[in-house]
C-alpha cells in the first residue's frame, strides 16, 4: 500500500488536477504528504503560538478628513479630531499617538484640561468622552451620552472642573468633569432670551466666560442673539439682537469688549458699556461700491482677537470673508495687525485654526506667537513674531499624500549605512524659507528604545514620484524623493501624448517597486507599461538612458475540448522577441494602424545630467500592437548578481539582461509550457476572421476609448475616499480632476431574474489597479489575480456599448484602461448595495482558478523569483533559475546559464531554456521562497554595491563582487537539495528539490483568498505570514506549515488596505489605513511587550504658570473682587440632580487595568508592571527633589526674615 501511495504521489506531481480541482498530494493542513524523500529531514522549529500577538504600533501621516483642533498651551500638546472618530495627539517628534472612538462618530470639538493630562471630545453621536493622557496609550475614563439634545458647542474654563455644553435646542448644560455627571443647573433658551421674542434663537454656537468676571457666561446663538448670563442670579445681564448670523466670538483680555464674526463677511466690535449697537463694524475684504453699499462677502467662520505687550495694536486673525466676485481664489487666512493686513492663501480649505499664546489665562495679555492652521489635507503653523509671517518646518510626515499613494514597500534590518547616505542626498533638495524658530508643538518626551534597527518604507505615488522614509524606532522621516517622470519627455503644449488615451492625468503612476538594499538596485513599474531601472551613485553624472522596447502581445482561443485536439497549437521561437508573428495588419487602412510598435511614453534620447542619488540606467517599455495598447505589468523581479530583470503580464514573460541591455526571452505563457501544458489551449485565430465587424468596431472606437478614460480616472478617486457610511458625502468632498462618474448603462440596466445579486464581471490583470477601482462598487471584489469570464456579452443589444463588447470578443477587453483599472460591471445600481454586502465583500466564495479553467482565456504571470535552484529532477548541482507563477496556480522553473567571469558576463550571451517542469497549486501563485534542508532561509544572491561614477582608482579597480547563497553552501553534501515554498491564494506547499516531491501542504483558506504572503523572520526564526481578503492575518511555521496565528484583524477590509498591505521582518507590517495615513502593526509578542518603552510620553509634570500680579489699583477698581465658587453653584446640594433621561453616564476603561486586559500575556503584564514601577519611582524621585528644594527655600526665607527683624528691631517708626 505504501508503494502504491508513492506511485499516486508521483502521478499527482505531473498531473494537472483531480476532478474536484485540488491537487492530490495532500489536503490536510500542515500535514506531510507521503511523497518520497531522499533522506529524513530533521528540522527543529522554534516558533510557537506564544511568540505571536497582533497590536497596532503607530500611525503616520496627516489625519484623514480632520474636523477639530485643540492645543494645550502648558503641555504644548496638539490634538486633531477626524470625521471617522479618530483623534491624533502630537507633541515633539516621536510623540505621536492615535486614539479611536469605538462608535466611529465624527469628532465635533476638542477641549484640553490644560496641564492636567486629560482631553474632552464631543462627537456627532451626541456623546462626550473624557480621555486620560497620563498613559502612553490614551484611553477613555468616562462617557456621557445625551439622549434628547444634540451637542453643538463646548467650553471648559481654565482650572475649572465644570464643562459648559451648548445644544441644538439652544439650551446650555453643565457637566462635572470629575464624575462626568450632569448638574441640575440648566440655562434654558426661553429664559435666556426675552419673553417678547417670538422666534427661536437657534443652536448655541459659542460659550465663554467673561475674562473680567467668571460668574458671567457669554452665550452666542446662531441667529445673531448674544446673551450675557449672570450665573449667580440666574438671569440675563444683557441681550444683543443682531441682524446677521454669528459664527464665532472672541474676547479682549480686559473683558470690556469682544468681537463677533458674521455670515455676511463682517466683524462687529461690542463694548459692554453700550450693548445697544456695535461700536465698530468692518468688512475687511468688502469694497464700497458706487452706490455706497458694501459688496457681498463670504462668511467669516472664525475670528481670534489677541493682544500683545510689545504693540498697542491687537492681532485680529480670521478665516474667510473674501468677496464673492473673486471666483477661483484659494482659501485664505487674514492677519490684521494695526493698519497692516496680510492675506495668506492656503492650498486647501481651512477646517479650523488656533492662535498659540504664552499664557493660559484669558484675563492677561495674550502674547500670540504662532497660528496653527488645520487644512483639509495639510497642517501648517505660522510664525507671528516676524513681519513676513513665515511658516515653521513641519517635523511630522504630513505630506505622505502629497500625491495619492499607489503602492508601498517595507524593509526592516536594512544595511546600517543606507539611511545616512539617503538622508545626506535628500537634505540637499529640501525647501527653504522656513522660520528660524523651533517647532512650537514640543510637548511630551520620547527616547529611542533599546529595540531599534534600520527600517525603510518606500511609497509610490500617482504622479510618478517615489519617497524613501526612515521608519526606525516607530518614527517616520522622509529621506529621499525620486521623480520618475524626469526620465521621459514632456508632451508639448497642444500635443496629445501616446498615453493620453490610457491614463490622461497620471501616466507615470507607480504600480510596483523592487529594491535590493545591498546592491542598491531599484526598479520601478509604471502604469503605462514601463519599467525603469535605477542605480545609486554619490556623484552626479552626464549619461544617456538606454531604452528597450518589447513587443509582448499574445492572443489565444478559449479552452479546446478533447474533440478538437487534432488542431496543432502555435509555438513561437523561445529565443524570439515577440510571441506574436509579425504579419502585416489587414487593417492598415484604419486609424489604429498608426498605433503599432510604438510605446506609450517617449524616453529622453539626449545626454542628461543626473544629480547624486538614484540615476536611471535602463527603461523597458511594452509596445502597442495593431492598435491595441500593451497590458499592464503584473509581476517583476530583479537580481543584481545575475544582472537580469524579469517581468510578466497577462500575455507572457520577458527576461532582460540589463548589463548588456538586451532582451533574452519574450514568450507567451502558453509557449513557456511547450508540451508540458496541462491544459490544451490554442492560439487565437488570425485577425482576418473578425474583419466582418471591423466597420462597426471603428464606429464605436471613439466611444470605447472615452469610456475607458472615465474608468481609469475613477480608479484614482478611491485614493481619496473612505469606505464608510458617508459614501456620497466623501465622493462630494474628495472630487479631483481625475474623478468622473460611472457610465449609467453599467448600473441602471435591468437584470435577469436568474442572475444572482452578486453577479460581477471583472476584467483585470494588475493586482494594484484592480483594487483601486473596486472602491467604487462599495467593496465588492473577486480575487485581484483572477481572470475574466469569457461570457462577456453586451448588456444592452445595439447602441454604442454593443459594438464595443462585440469587438473585443469573448472575455477579451480591447483597451488597457479597463483592464488596468479592473473595470467592474455591476447589474444593480450602486445605491442598492447594502452595508452587509460591503462587509462580506471579501468573504465571497470563489471557485479556484484550476477548477474554473473553462471560464478563463488568459493566464497572467503573477509572481517571479530568481534563485539558485534545480531546473530538472536529474540535476545534481543548483544553477541560476527563474521561478514563474501564474494565475492558474501553475509553477514553471526556467534554468539559465550565466557566465561567471566578469569579462565573459559582459560579452557572452546568457542561455535561457524553458523546461517541462510544472508544479500545481490552487489559486494564483503569490510567493516563492527557499530553505536549505536545515530549515534556514536561503537569501537571494546579490552584487555588492559599487559606485560606477566614482573617480577611478588604479590601485583598486572596480569589479563586481557577488555574494552567493547557494543551497549547497550550508550542507554537508551538495546533493541534498533544498526546500521550495510556494504560496498561492488558497494554499501553501513545500517541495523538496530537485525531486519536486511535495513534503507539506496547507490549505490556508476555503471561503476567502490570500492577498499578501511573505516569508519573514521573527524571534530568530522564519515563518510564512499571510493576509487574507476576509481580514484574517495568519502565520505558518516553516517548513511544516503548522498554523501559529489566525486572527481576524480587519473585519471591514477595504481595497486600500488590500492594495498596500505588506509584511517585513521582526514581526512588523503596514498598510494604508486612509488615503493620507500609514498604519504600522506588529504580530510579534516580543514587540508588543516592548511597545510601552518605544512610545512617547504625552504628559509630563509641569508647574502651572502663576497668574500675573495685577497691582493694587487694578485689583481694587477693576479686578475680580469676589471669588466665584462653581461648586457651590453647580453642585448637587445647590442645583440638584439632572434628569436621568437627559443623559446617560457610561464608565470607561481608561485605567491601566483596561489597557493590560486588552494587551494580555503574562510577559506583557510583567513588563508593564516594571514600567509602572519605574515611572512611579521616577515620580517619587521628582517629588523628593521638589520637597528638598522647598525646604531649602523655606530655610533661606527664615534666615533672611530673622536678619531683617534684628536689623529693624531697635528702629523707631519715623526711621523707616
Amino acid at each position: 500500500m505504501k508503494k502504491f501511495r508513492k506511485v499516486l504521489d508521483g502521478l499527482t506531481t505531473s498531473s494537472p488536477v483531480n476532478p474536484s480541482g485540488s491537487p492530490s498530494c495532500g489536503s490536510a493542513a500542515g500535514t506531510p504528504s507521503a511523497a518520497p524523500t531522499p533522506r529524513e529531514l530533521e528540522i527543529q522549529e522554534t516558533l510557537m503560538s506564544e511568540h505571536f500577538h497582533i497590536c497596532k504600533t503607530v500611525r503616520h501621516g496627516f489625519p484623514c478628513h480632520p474636523t477639530a483642533l485643540a492645543f494645550d498651551p502648558v503641555q504644548k500638546i496638539l490634538a486633531i479630531g477626524c470625521r471617522s472618530g479618530g483623534v491624533r495627539l502630537l507633541g515633539r517628534p516621536g510623540v505621536d499617538s492615535h486614539c479611536q472612538h469605538e462608535s466611529g462618530a465624527a469628532v465635533l470639538q476638542l477641549q484640553f484640561l490644560i496641564n492636567e493630562g486629560a482631553l474632552v471630545t464631543a462627537c456627532a453621536d451626541d456623546t462626550l468622552h473624557l480621555w486620560n493622557l497620563r498613559q502612553r496609550r490614551p484611553a477613555i475614563l468616562h462617557s456621557l451620552k445625551f439622549n434628547r439634545e444634540r451637542i453643538t458647542f463646548c467650553h471648559l474654563p481654565f482650572q475649572s472642573k465644570w464643562l459648559y455644553v451648548g445644544t441644538e435646542r439652544g439650551n446650555t448644560h453643565i457637566v462635572n468633569i470629575e464624575s462626568f455627571i450632569l448638574s441640575g443647573y440648566i440655562i434654558m433658551w426661553n429664559k435666556a432670551i426675552e419673553l417678547s421674542t417670538k422666534t427661536h434663537p437657534g443652536p448655541v454656537v459659542h460659550l465663554s466666560d467673561s475674562p473680567k468676571d467668571e460668574g458671567k457666561l457669554l452665550i452666542g446663538f446662531e441667529s445673531g442673539t448674544i446673551v450675557m448670563w449672570e450665573l449667580r442670579a440666574k438671569r440675563a445681564d444683557f441681550r444683543i439682537y443682531y441682524d446677521e448670523a454669528i459664527h464665532s466670538v472672541s474676547w479682549h483680555h480686559d473683558g470690556r469688549q469682544f468681537m463677533c464674526s458674521h455670515s455676511d463677511g463682517s466683524l462687529s466690535m461690542w463694548n459692554l458699556r453700550n450693548t445697544a449697537k456695535p461700536f465698530q463694524v468692518t468688512f475687511p475684504h468688502g469694497k464700497t461700491q458706487r452706490d455706497g453699499r458694501k459688496e457681498s462677502c463670504k462668511p467669516i467662520l472664525k475670528v481670534e482677537y489677541k493682544t500683545s505687550r510689545n504693540s498697542s495694536e491687537a492681532f485680529v486673525i480670521f478665516s474667510g470673508g473674501l468677496s464673492y466676485d473673486k471666483a477661483g481664489r484659494r482659501p485664505t487666512l487674514t492677519i490684521m495687525h494695526g493698519k497692516n493686513i496680510t492675506v495668506l492663501e492656503m492650498d486647501y480649505p481651512i477646517v479650523d485654526f488656533m492662535v498659540l499664546c504664552d499664557t493660559p489665562y484669558l484675563n492677561e495679555v495674550q502674547e500670540p506667537y504662532a497660528v496653527a492652521v488645520l487644512l483639509e489635507k495639510d497642517f501648517v503653523v505660522i510664525d507671528l513674531s516676524q513681519s513676513n509671517f513665515p511658516v515653521f518646518e513641519n517635523p511630522y510626515p504630513m505630506d505622505i499624500h502629497e500625491s495619492p499613494v499607489t503602492c508601498t514597500a517595507y524593509f526592516a534590518d536594512c544595511p546600517p549605512d543606507i539611511i545616512p547616505i539617503l538622508y545626506s542626498i535628500g537634505v540637499k533638495h529640501k525647501k527653504t524659507g522656513y522660520s528660524h524658530k523651533e517647532w512650537p508643538v514640543c510637548g511630551g518626551t520620547w527616547t529611542v528604545g533599546s529595540q531599534t534597527y534600520p527600517e525603510i518604507i518606500i511609497t509610490g505615488h500617482a504622479d510618478g514620484s517615489i519617497k524613501f522614509w526612515d521608519a526606525t524606532a516607530i518614527t517616520l522621516q522622509m529621506l529621499y524623493k525620486l521623480k520618475t517622470s524626469k526620465v521621459f519627455e514632456k508632451p508639448k503644449s497642444g500635443e496629445v501624448g501616446r498615453s493620453a488615451e490610457l491614463v490622461e492625468d497620471d501616466p507615470y503612476a507607480i504600480q510596483m517597486v523592487n529594491w535590493c538594499p545591498q546592491s542598491r538596485i531599484f526598479c520601478v513599474v509604471g502604469i503605462s507599461a514601463h519599467i525603469i531601472l535605477y542605480r545609486f551613485s554619490k556623484h552626479d553624472a552626464n549619461t544617456t538612458i538606454t531604452s528597450l522596447e518589447v513587443r509582448l502581445q499574445c492572443e489565444m482561443e478559449d479552452v479546446i475540448s478533447p474533440s478538437d485536439t487534432e488542431n496543432t497549437p502555435y509555438f513561437s521561437d523561445p529565443c524570439g522577441h515577440s510571441p506574436q508573428p509579425q504579419a502585416p495588419s489587414p487593417r492598415s487602412n484604419t486609424p489604429d494602424s498608426v498605433r503599432d510598435s510604438i510605446s506609450c511614453l517617449k524616453v529622453k534620447d539626449r545626454v542628461i545630467r543626473m544629480p547624486p542619488g538614484y540615476q536611471a540606467e535602463l527603461v523597458v517599455q511594452l509596445l502597442w500592437v495593431e492598435g491595441e495598447p500593451p497590458q499592464q505589468i503584473t509581476s517583476l523581479d530583479v537580481n543584481s548578481a545575475y544582472g537580469l530583470l524579469a517581468f510578466g503580464n497577462c500575455n507572457g514573460l520577458a527576461v532582460v539582461d540589463y548589463l548588456q541591455k538586451t532582451v533574452l526571452l519574450c514568450m507567451s505563457t502558453l509557449d513557456l509550457y511547450g508540451s508540458a501544458d496541462p491544459f490544451q489551449r490554442l492560439t487565437r485565430s488570425p485577425r482576418k476572421n473578425r474583419q466582418s465587424t471591423s466597420d462597426i468596431c471603428m464606429r464605436g472606437l471613439s466611444n470605447l476609448y472615452s469610456d475607458s478614460k472615465k474608468r481609469i480616472r475613477t480608479s484614482y478617486q478611491s485614493l481619496t475616499e473612505l469606505s464608510d457610511n458617508q459614501v456620497s458625502l466623501d465622493l462630494e468632498r474628495s472630487k479631483s480632476p481625475t474623478t468622473a462618474p460611472f457610465t449609467p448603462s453599467l448600473h441602471n440596466e435591468p437584470r435577469g431574474t436568474g442572475e444572482p445579486v452578486s453577479n460581477l464581471r471583472s476584467c483585470h490583470y494588475s493586482p494594484v489597479f484592480y483594487l483601486l477601482d473596486n472602491d467604487h462598487v462599495n467593496g465588492h471584489c473577486n480575487s485581484p489575480t483572477s481572470q475574466p469570464c469569457p461570457s462577456g456579452r453586451a448588456r444592452v443589444s445595439g447602441g454604442p456599448e454593443g459594438p464595443r463588447l462585440a469587438r473585443r470578443g469573448p472575455g477579451r477587453p480591447p483597451f488597457r484602461k479597463a483592464q488596468s483599472a479592473a473595470c467592474i460591471e455591476v447589474s444593480l445600481p450602486v445605491s442598492s448595495l447594502t452595508e452587509e454586502s460591503r462587509e462580506n465583500s471579501f468573504s465571497r466564495s470563489r471557485s479556484s482558478s484550476v477548477s474554473s479553467i473553462d471560464r478563463e482565456t488568459k493566464e497572467a504571470i503573477t509572481t517571479l523569483h530568481f534563485a539558485e535552484s534545480y531546473g530538472h529532477k536529474s540535476d545534481t548541482l543548483p544553477t541560476p533559475c527563474l521561478w514563474v507563477g501564474t494565475s492558474l496556480g501553475l509553477v514553471l522553473i526556467i534554468p539559465m546559464s550565466i557566465p561567471t567571469d566578469e569579462e565573459e558576463r559582459q560579452e557572452e550571451s546568457i542561455t535561457v531554456a524553458p523546461t517541462a517542469t510544472v508544479l500545481m497549486l490552487k489559486g494564483s501563485v503569490l510567493r516563492f521562497s527557499f530553505l536549505d534542508c536545515g530549515g534556514t532561509l536561503i537569501l537571494n544572491p546579490y552584487e555588492l554595491w559599487r559606485d560606477q561614477h566614482a573617480p577611478e582608482d588604479p590601485d583598486r579597480p572596480r569589479k563586481r563582487k557577488l555574494v552567493n547563497f547557494s543551497p549547497s553552501s550550508s550542507q554537508e553534501a551538495s546533493g541534498d537539495g533544498h526546500l521550495a515554498l510556494v504560496c498561492s491564494e488558497r494554499q501553501a506547499k513545500v517541495f523538496l528539490m530537485p525531486s519536486q516531491a511535495c513534503l507539506y501542504v496547507h490549505n490556508i483558506t476555503e471561503s476567502s483568498f490570500v492577498l499578501r504572503a511573505d516569508v519573514v523572520s521573527v524571534c530568530n526564526s522564519i515563518c510564512l505570514a499571510c493576509f487574507c481578503a476576509n481580514g484574517h492575518i495568519m502565520t505558518l511555521s516553516l517548513p511544516s506549515l503548522r498554523p501559529l496565528l489566525d486572527v481576524s484583524y480587519l473585519p471591514l477590509t477595504d481595497m486600500r488596505i488590500a492594495r498596500t498591505f505588506c509584511f517585513t521582518n521582526r514581526g512588523q507590517a503596514l498598510y494604508l489605513c486612509s488615503p493620507t495615513e500609514i498604519q504600522r502593526i506588529t504580530y510579534s509578542q516580543e514587540m508588543c511587550d516592548n511597545l510601552q518603552e518605544m512610545l512617547g510620553e504625552l504628559f509630563i509634570p509641569i508647574e502651572t504658570p502663576e497668574a500675573q500680579n495685577r497691582g493694587f489699583l487694578k485689583g481694587f477698581f477693576g479686578g475680580n473682587a469676589q471669588t466665584f465658587d462653581r461648586e457651590e453653584l453647580f453642585g448637587e446640594a445647590a442645583a440638584g440632580k439632572a434628569s436621568r433621561s437627559l443623559a446617560q453616564h457610561i464608565p470607561g476603561q481608561g485605567g491601566m487595568e483596561g489597557m493590560k486586559a486588552a494587551a494580555g500575556g503574562v510577559v506583557g503584564e510583567l513588563a508593564r508592571a516594571r514600567i509602572a514601577l519605574d515611572e512611579r519611582g521616577q515620580r517619587l524621585g521628582e517629588l523628593e527633589d521638589k520637597t528638598a528644594l522647598m525646604m531649602t527655600s523655606a530655610e533661606t526665607f527664615s534666615k533672611h526674615a530673622h536678619e531683617l527683624m534684628l536689623k529693624c528691631k531697635d528702629k523707631k517708626w519715623y526711621q523707616f
